[in-house]
C-alpha cells in the first residue's frame, strides 16, 4: 500500500448511476481497502459513447470536454464499466486528435484510466479479497472490457479468492451477449439471438449466479434470464468482491417493496 494514497476519480457510468449504485458503492469499497483516496466529481456525466456510436462528434466532444476537466485533477480515473473506461482511453485521442488544445489534455487522461478490476490487480497489486459468497458463478466478458482494456485474468484471479465461491467458465466466454449499446436497438432481431445463446451458454455451466463487469451487459443479460423465467441472477463482479454479494440482484426488486 503506497505512504501517500493515490487520489482516483471514480467515473460512475450512467447505467450504474441510474440503474444499480451499488456497483459504485463497491467500487469506493473495494479502491479504499486498496489504499486509495477516492473522489466521485459531482460535474461527471456520460461519456459520450452513445452519441459516438451513433456519429455525433460535435455533442461528443462537448461531452467529453466536460469530462476531462473533471477527471483531470486526479491521479487516476476508474470506472466499473470496461466500455465507458474504453471510450476515455482509446477513443478521447482520436476524437481530438488535430486540436492542438484538447488533443494531448485528452491523451494525459486517456492515460491514466482504468477498469476497475483490472486497476485493483494491475496499478495496485491487489491479489486477493475478503469476501465470501456461496455458489457456482459464470462470468461473461464483455467486448469493450476484453478487446479494448484487456481484462480477461484479473476479474477470475480475485475471484478465486473469494470463499465458497466455484467459478465456472462459459464455453463462448468472449462472444458478444448481443448489447453493444445503440446495436441491440438498430438490429433487435440479431441482439435477441445472441443473447438467447448466451443466456443457454450460462444454463449449460449450471451456475446460479452470472458476473460481468459491464452493466449494459448485465442488464441484457438479466432481462433475457427473467423473460426466459430463469432462477440465474446477475449481478456486477464488483458487488460479489466487495462482499455485497447478498443484495437483490440486478432486476430484482428491492427488500421491503
Amino acid at each position: 500500500m503506497p505512504a501517500t494514497p493515490r487520489r482516483v476519480g471514480l467515473f460512475v457510468t450512467c447505467l450504474v448511476d441510474l440503474f444499480r449504485p451499488t456497483v459504485g458503492f463497491a467500487a469506493v469499497k473495494l479502491l479504499e481497502r486498496a489504499g486509495c483516496a477516492v473522489t466521485v466529481p459531482a460535474a461527471q456525466t456520460c461519456c459520450g459513447q452513445p452519441a459516438y456510436n451513433a456519429g455525433d462528434r460535435a455533442d461528443t466532444r462537448a461531452i467529453a470536454e466536460g469530462v476531462i476537466a473533471a477527471f483531470e485533477p486526479f491521479d487516476a480515473t476508474v470506472a466499473p464499466s470496461g466500455s465507458c473506461a474504453g471510450m476515455i482511453r482509446r477513443h478521447y485521442p482520436a476524437l481530438f486528435a488535430g486540436d492542438p488544445v484538447w488533443e494531448e489534455r485528452a491523451k494525459r487522461l486517456a492515460e491514466k484510466t482504468f477498469e476497475l478490476v483490472s486497476f485493483l490487480v494491475d496499478e495496485c497489486g491487489v491479489a486477493s479479497v475478503d469476501a465470501r459468497h456461496e455458489g457456482r458463478v459464470a462470468y461473461h466478458d464483455s467486448c469493450s472490457s476484453l478487446r479494448e482494456m484487456g481484462v480477461r485474468a484479473q476479474p477470475r484471479q480475485l475471484l478465486a479468492t473469494v470463499e465458497g465461491l466455484e467459478l465456472a467458465e462459459l464455453s463462448a466466454r468472449d462472444v458478444c451477449c448481443g448489447f453493444g449499446g445503440t446495436f441491440c436497438v438498430k438490429y433487435p432481431d440479431i441482439s435477441g439471438r445472441m443473447v438467447a445463446d448466451k443466456a443457454k451458454d450460462i444454463a449449460a455451466t449450471g451456475a446460479g449466479t452470472v458476473l460481468a463487469g459491464d452493466m449494459g451487459c448485465l442488464l441484457n443479460i438479466a432481462g433475457r434470464l427473467s423473460r426466459e423465467g430463469s432462477a440465474v441472477r446477475a449481478r456486477h463482479v464488483a458487488e460479489v468482491l466487495a462482499g455485497m454479494g447478498g443484495r437483490p440482484a440486478i432486476g430484482e426488486p428491492a427488500k421491503g417493496r
